[in-house]
């Protein structure tokens, strides 16, 4: 169990890690643009993305 979360977090580092080393600017430009989200918007998101992760886990589970 442990060595899957391990994987799982390594994984995690490979994606977040893809769009900043492919284009550096756009990243860049698109964190500049997330620093103009209100806080309401920026929780919308992350329950977006908390969701979507635990509808992968129940359909891949």
């Amino acid at each position: 169990m442990l060595d899957s979360l391990w994987l799982a977090l390594a994984l995690v580092f490979i994606i977040e890690g893809l769009f900043p080393f492919v284009s550096p600017s756009a990243w860049r430009q698109t964190f500049t643009a997330l620093l103009g989200l209100t806080d309401g918007q920026i929780r919308f998101f992350g329950l977006f993305a908390i969701l979507l992760g635990l509808a992968g886990l129940v359909f891949l589970a």
